[in-house]
């Protein structure tokens, strides 16, 4: 790695602030932590000088929840992850507020997906999460950041359906998207979008569970 890249990679993964971190409640009584939007761009912006771009390659409302699929690109390269928000509806009526703006917060979420590929914000998941053992997984072997299962086999990345379906399973038990997060990167040391074929099938068996 460069030194230029190195220093780039310090900012990335320069914690936050105490004040820039805000609280929220999880599920099983835990406490998240989160950074918002904003404080993510001002990192990003702060590491690439302004050089870097986001798109949004697919959008979805599905089930009362606008689904974001987006492209960060930058001097490291290309990340992609999804972000999501629920559909707000007003409580007298019950109608659609805005899906423009559950849209907007859906690419927000993105956003902060694909910079933590990159390092943003990553010590807030660390500190709330340990590595399990004994899940049948190992380091070695590897190449381009994917595992290989206990016999040696490497597996292609998780299907879109598979993925679909993580979500759809996760969302049955009442646990968000962070929470799914918290679990993969504990789990398998990666976003729920990076996890292999076999990992997820573990997974969603887990879920089923």
């Amino acid at each position: 790695m460069s030194k230029q890249n190195q220093s780039v990679r310090e900012v990335l993964e320069t914690p936050f602030r105490e004040e820039q971190i805000k609280h929220r409640p999880g599920n099983f009584g835990q406490e998240l932590a989160y950074v918002e939007g904003h404080a993510v761009i001002k990192r990003l912006n702060e590491a690439f000088d302004g050089a870097w771009s986001f798109e949004v390659c697919e959008h979805r409302v599905l089930e009362g929840e606008a689904l974001v699929l987006g492209k960060l690109t930058c001097e490291l390269g290309t990340k992609m992850a999804f972000g999501g928000s629920s559909v707000t509806h007003a409580k007298e009526t019950g109608e659609i507020v805005s899906l423009v703006d559950d849209l907007k917060a859906a690419s927000t979420d993105a956003i902060k997906k694909c910079a933590t590929l990159l390092g943003v914000g990553l010590h807030l998941y660390e500190s709330e999460t340990k590595p399990s053992k004994g899940n049948g997984y190992r380091e070695s072997g590897r190449s381009n950041g994917e595992k290989t299962d206990s016999s040696g086999n490497g597996s292609s990345r998780i299907t879109a359906k598979q993925l679909a379906y993580v979500y759809a399973l996760v969302k049955g038990k009442g646990m968000s998207k962070d929470d799914l997060q918290r679990l993969t990167i504990s789990r398998f040391d990666r976003m729920p979008d990076f996890i292999t074929k076999h990992e997820a099938s573990d997974l969603i068996q887990e879920l089923q569970n």
